[in-house]
């Protein structure tokens, strides 16, 4: 079963995440997680369905613990022991999400929080994956401008 299923599942997170570490980790992690409670006479359609819905579960704690976990900084003066968080990071991403115009929020929110691959943004949104990409280029970048601008003000 394993056999069978490894290589799609690594392409289905790694579409989703884009660097190889991750997507491998997270792929064992949905075996993991599916392979106690699977039924091992289930039928191939069956246990890729099971393990898509794994996916997607692991997929989303991913990215819950890497956009809700302190960032830390730590100064460049090896004698100064001091560390800032950012605990207030999900406040400042809904702030910076409800400055943009819809579209770019929505892309950005599809993309990012919902784990959504390009291909499945652009069929959400009705538009082709060539404009998803620019839509979510020119909208990270917005949100760039605009998290700068906001940090300057502070």
């Amino acid at each position: 079963m394993y056999r069978e299923n490894v290589s799609w599942v690594y392409r289905l997170l790694f579409a989703r995440v884009g660097n190889q570490a991750d997507a491998e980790d997270l792929t064992a992690e949905v075996f993991l997680a599916a392979l106690r409670p699977l039924r091992t006479t289930a039928s191939t359609p069956q246990i890729r369905a099971y393990l898509a819905a794994t996916a997607r579960t692991v997929l989303a704690a991913h990215w819950r613990e890497t956009f809700s976990r302190e960032i830390t900084t730590i100064t460049g003066d090896t004698e100064d022991k001091r560390v800032e968080t950012g605990g207030d990071a999900p406040q400042r991403a809904d702030r910076i999400l409800a400055e943009l115009p819809e579209r770019y929020r929505r892309i950005l929110q599809l993309r990012f929080l919902h784990a959504y691959s390009i291909r499945e943004a652009a069929a959400e949104l009705g538009i082709t994956v060539a404009n998803a990409k620019v839509l979510q280029h020119r909208a990270l970048r917005q949100a760039a401008r605009n998290a700068s601008r906001t940090e300057g003000r502070s």
